[in-house]
């Protein structure tokens, strides 16, 4: 089938201006949610997205710079608020919210909220918005609850307008069971305002270009994408490659995780059939969460240039054992599930390191992310939960040494200090890159950071730690060796428990040590200039230098 038998009659310069323009209007939802935006989750570290989709759910366009995964599993949750609202029930002005793990992103956190777009009368399409949440109640974000119950308060699918007006019994009981209701809720209308601005340029956008709806667009662009991604995965031999990585897990029970990459012609399965079983701890991850983080590395492998949407995932199929860590039951616990979710990348890219060795990385540092929260009373008696968002190194590439203290696959930001320390009684002290922690490799791996915490607060906060890296830190690749695992003490001299919630007194300062990126290929091949200017900016210690890279005096 041709390229043109499926651009239901757009030219192909057309189609790209209609492309790029998409694109911008989703862009100009997101910069919408973060203007209107309360918390410094998402106005500060990025942890949203928004998509525009068309009348069936299927994503049209994405913003660019959306959390990857929240932008794959929004048609998802779309598609089941179609189940729940057929079509002709909606209405203009209308907005349904849902945290369901298992219908949206996996964690109860993150809320979706997805509006009609109409013009002309008809519906044309929905514009959907993902954002994670300051507080949903229960046990704080935490890794270390027993059942998805304890993690907060799950919405199922509901209106949260109707025809423009707030379903206020919905508004009370959802600021009766959070600790901070004026940001979970500013957060949510500004979900809602990016939700009707993407609506709006939508209906301009169909006005300008004069089209009655966006479907034959849509299958146009879907079309596109498809192809893009099916001529890349038949440019890869035919076959099945297999990896099997570990993490921390919980207490003593290390997980697994094992990845089978199957190529035949121009479609891929990625089987996890052998990974751990669910287990009775939050670090589970759905099915929704594991099919994102499986097919977005190989969408940044295989076909990095392409603008992503729901034709961009057709070829690839993924599987997991349902009762696994990968797909649990419900009502598993599931609040960490990015403490999993987030290494899928590494044990795909090293189960095809030996096919593609040119476009796969060593593991990250930064994957999973090491998140802390912190919750309790300021200096004026009021309530807060703030989060530090930081990563660790990315693993290192064929090309070039991994980037220091920046996340893959996530693209959560580390935000700015000023604005952490301005909303929380607590002083940043430290936030420096950590020496030795990339791991060594023609290509060194991606620095960690050290970040050290005071408390501020006239009294004990809660602390909740969700972090992995300790006793497994990030492989390399094709003779690259290990980054820096992570650490956390208290300056008491304990160590926290690093999937547990804890208190934390006053003048008790949190040292958190990031975990460095795997290094790619054999660390004697590394160019001795490189590695001279390594140890001149202080990167990696003379002493490493000798040991690890066999350089002389």
């Amino acid at each position: 089938m041709s390229g043109a038998d499926t651009d239901e009659g757009f030219d192909p310069i057309t189609l790209e201006i209609y492309w790029s323009r998409l694109i911008s209007i989703a862009d100009e939802a997101a910069a919408a949610l973060l203007r209107t935006a309360f918390s410094t989750i998402v106005r500060e570290s990025n942890d949203f997205a928004t998509v525009l989709m068309d009348r069936n759910g299927d994503s049209v366009s994405e913003n660019t710079g959306g959390i990857a995964s929240f932008s794959c599993i929004l048609p998802r949750t779309t598609k089941a608020f179609l189940a729940a609202f057929p079509p002709e029930t909606w209405r203009p002005g209308d907005c349904v919210i849902t945290n369901d793990p298992w219908l949206a992103t996996g964690h109860l956190p993150d809320f979706t909220t997805v509006s009609p777009i109409f013009h002309r009368g008809r519906l044309v399409g929905f514009a959907g918005s993902i954002a994670h949440s300051p507080d949903v109640g229960g046990a704080l974000w935490s890794a270390d609850c027993r059942e998805v119950f304890e993690e907060g308060i799950r919405v199922p699918p509901m209106r949260l307008l109707r025809e423009g007006r707030r379903n206020e019994e919905l508004v009370g009981l959802l600021r009766a069971n959070v600790r901070v209701p004026d940001q979970v809720m500013g957060d949510l209308e500004a979900q809602v305002t990016a939700n009707q601005v993407c609506a709006a340029r939508v209906a301009e956008f169909l006005e300008d270009a004069g089209l009655d709806d966006l479907q034959a667009l849509s299958r146009a662009l879907g079309a596109r994408a498809d192809r893009a991604m099916r001529r890349a995965i038949a440019a890869l031999p035919d076959g099945t490659w297999r990896a099997t990585i570990e993490a921390d897990g919980f207490d003593e029970h290390v997980t697994r995780i094992a990845c089978a990459v199957t190529v035949a012609g121009e479609r891929m399965l990625i089987d996890f059939a052998g990974t751990s079983p669910q287990v009775d701890r939050g670090i589970n991850c759905v099915m929704n969460y594991t099919h994102a983080y499986a097919v977005y590395p190989v969408k940044c492998a295989l076909d990095p240039f392409t603008p992503r949407n729901e034709g961009s995932y057709r070829a690839i199929e993924v599987t997991a054992p349902e009762g696994s860590i990968l797909n649990p039951r419900f009502p598993a616990p599931c609040s960490a599930r990015q403490l999993t979710g987030h290494l899928l990348a590494g044990a795909i890219y090293k189960a095809l390191s030996t096919v593609i060795p040119d476009r796969v990385i060593a593991e990250c540092g930064g994957a999973p992310t090491m998140r802390c929260l912190f919750s309790g009373l300021d200096r004026n008696g009021d309530r807060f939960s703030q989060i530090l968002f930081a990563s660790g190194g990315m693993g290192a590439s064929p090309h070039r040494d991994g980037l220091p203290t920046t996340a893959f696959p996530t693209n959560a930001g580390a935000g700015s200090i000023e604005a952490f320390e301005s909303v929380a009684p607590l002083v940043v002290w430290k936030k420096e890159l950590r020496p030795d922690s990339g791991g060594p490799g023609r290509f060194r791996g991606g620095l960690g950071q050290e970040a050290e915490i005071e408390v501020r607060a006239p009294g004990p906060l809660r602390l909740s730690l969700l972090s992995d890296r300790r006793d497994h830190p990030a492989s390399g690749i094709l003779g690259g060796a290990p980054g820096a695992p992570a650490e956390i003490t208290i300056s008491d001299g304990t160590r926290p428990h690093p999937k547990s919630r804890t208190t934390i007194r006053p003048g008790a300062r949190l040292t958190m040590r990031y975990a460095g990126g795997g290094g790619y290929g054999d660390p004697r091949e590394r160019d001795p200039a490189a590695l001279r200017e390594d140890v001149r900016n202080g990167y990696v210690s003379p002493a490493a230098a000798r040991s690890a890279y066999g350089a002389s005096e």
